[in-house]
């Protein structure tokens, strides 16, 4: 199977640095974005002004805003954020090829149905063949041709290894997996973890208290993980504990600069009026701690980034909590041993 012509479905600041990677992997690579603006900036500036802004893309890169467009290639990266992610694959349908190798590159879960994104296609895209990427990779540094490693989980071995094929290059290393929902879930429950963290550093709460709760975080993880059938070496990988600490870790983090700004005591609201781009752990915190409670997970740091958000909203039958409330919630939590 020729993987040479890629489309990238999402110009945000991800699925850029998505197409400007494989620009450098030597493929030939269409860049769908929503916006006229950004397509007219990507083709005639080389530069994605809005959420890459300073990065100079290859100038191969091609741009469109039409779906029929960007189905006319021999595989899809998938990187709309995942709340808009059915509603951009059901305009998709009409257009694509049966069996076109599709790689989910977004993170989270779908807010309103609790579906995971391979689920969301499934229903979406039926004809489609699915791959899912992730790993910790920020965008402005895989833009900048900085070395990353990542993993993409395809069930089929063979197709996994042309999709790694047609991905990698020199610095952006590429790791396989078969196990698609350990990929998803780490990519997804990251997101509200990191949140947390920034919260513990827009506090100050000093990094003995930040080690915490990424290691805490990480057996929320886990649990939920594993509960879904996700294999443990996935969460202990690139996808799961790789992403998470890099996550929970830097600023340029949106989850984390988000919860960073919330320690520091700004509202929702005044965050949100600030930036541009998703931030996609504060959507799903609902699903994620709805599942988990239908299931018996217990998931008390995901529940608290829940509560600070979503408590009191018009709509949302959760308790309002404030960011004091739920560090005095925590920490006043029984006693027990760590692995239970």
């Amino acid at each position: 199977m020729s993987l040479q012509k890629i489309g990238v479905v999402g110009a945000g600041a991800w699925g850029t640095a998505l197409a400007q990677t494989l620009a450098l992997a030597g493929r030939e690579v269409t860049l769908w974005a929503h916006e006229e603006q950004e397509v007219s900036e990507i083709l005639d500036l080389h530069e994605n002004k809005t959420y890459l802004a300073g990065i100079r893309l290859d100038p191969g890169i091609k741009a469109t805003n039409d779906l029929a467009q960007i189905a006319d290639n021999d595989a899809l990266l998938m990187v709309v954020p995942a709340q808009f992610m059915r509603g951009t694959a059901t305009q998709l349908a009409a257009h694509l090829k049966p069996h076109t190798p599709t790689v989910i590159c977004s993170k989270g879960i779908e807010q309103d149905s609790g579906k995971l994104l391979t689920q969301v296609l499934e229903e979406a895209l039926p004809n489609a063949t699915l791959a899912a990427l992730s790993g910790p990779s920020f965008a402005i540094e895989v833009a900048r041709g900085l070395p990353a490693a990542v993993t993409l989980a395809c069930e089929n071995t063979q197709l996994g290894e042309q999709l790694a094929g047609a991905i990698a290059h020199r610095n952006f290393r590429v790791y396989l997996s078969e196990d698609l929902m350990g990929v998803e879930v780490g990519g997804a429950i990251k997101n509200v973890l990191a949140i947390a963290a920034g919260i513990v550093e827009g506090k100050q709460l000093g990094k003995s208290a930040h080690a915490a709760v990424i290691t805490r975080g990480f057996a929320e993880l886990m649990r939920f993980a594993l509960a879904f059938g996700a294999k443990r070496e996935t969460m202990d990988g690139l996808s799961g504990l790789g992403d998470l600490v890099l996550t929970c870790s830097s600023p340029t983090s949106r989850n984390m600069s988000f919860g960073h700004a919330l320690g520091e005591g700004q509202s929702v609201e005044q965050i949100l009026a600030a930036r541009n781009s998703v931030t996609e752990g504060m959507y799903t915190a609902i699903p994620v701690t709805r599942i988990a409670r239908e299931k018996g997970i217990e998931m008390p740091i995901c529940e608290a980034v829940r509560n600070i958000i979503w408590g009191g909203v018009e709509g949302y039958d959760y308790p309002a909590l404030s960011v004091d409330a739920a560090i005095e919630g925590l920490l006043s939590r029984p006693m027990r041993g760590e692995k239970e």
